[in-house]
């Protein structure tokens, strides 16, 4: 009884783990004493094809929401400019544009990869059936036999965070996540927008 109590807790603490580690941050890099102030003005650029459309409306969202919580004057391509905002533009016409709007960073997230692949899924979860009592053997040995394991698609995204300060055109923060199986859209943005910002403050990017 204990033994089949510890394999019990095990199994919650690996299933939790699953559940709650579905995005892993590949890479990240804060260029030396980078700082973002407060006072600055950052326009959120998300770049999805037509078919992630959703995904980047919730993306820029999210990521707008969020760091304005955290005191920062962000805005949203795609409220401010339009789905096509620079795509006829040039470079000088490009920044001045973003200069005279008073944008003093850009934040660019792009979807770099998105896949899909087989990942064999168990039926049964082996908690360690006591031998000693019939029904114990018989309904471990039911579930192990009667309901096999299946192959389920896993979809996965990577996703690139870029923040550049327009000021001096220099890249102050970058980073990749990975995400495997969001529920929706707007969860895939939630999870990257929350992993991104951790780490920022983690390496202290935000000034305080």
């Amino acid at each position: 009884m204990k033994f089949l109590t510890i394999s019990f807790a095990v199994v919650i603490a690996v299933l939790c783990f699953s559940s709650c580690g579905n995005t892993k941050l590949i890479s990240s890099y804060a260029a030396p004493q980078a700082k973002i102030q407060k006072n600055n003005k950052i326009l959120v650029i998300a770049m999805m094809g037509e078919k992630d459309k959703k995904l980047r409306e919730n993306v820029e969202s999210v990521l707008v929401q969020t760091l304005r919580a955290q005191g920062l004057d962000a805005g949203s391509s795609l409220k401010e400019f339009g789905p096509d905002a620079f795509a006829k533009l040039d470079e000088k016409t490009t920044m001045q544009k973003l200069k005279d709007q008073g944008f003093d960073g850009t934040f660019t997230i792009a979807l770099i990869n998105k896949s899909k692949d087989k990942a064999y899924r168990p039926g049964y979860v082996a908690l360690a059936p006591s031998p000693y009592r019939f029904w114990g053997y018989y309904n471990s040995m039911y579930v192990r036999v009667y309901r096999p394991g299946y192959y389920a698609d896993n979809n996965q995204f990577v996703l690139e965070g870029i923040f550049y300060s327009i000021g001096s055109d220099k890249l102050l923060y970058s980073a990749q996540t990975r995400t495997v199986n969001p529920n929706s859209p707007h969860a895939l943005a939630s999870v990257f927008t929350k992993t991104l910002l951790d780490d920022m403050n983690k390496n202290g990017v935000f000034s305080n």
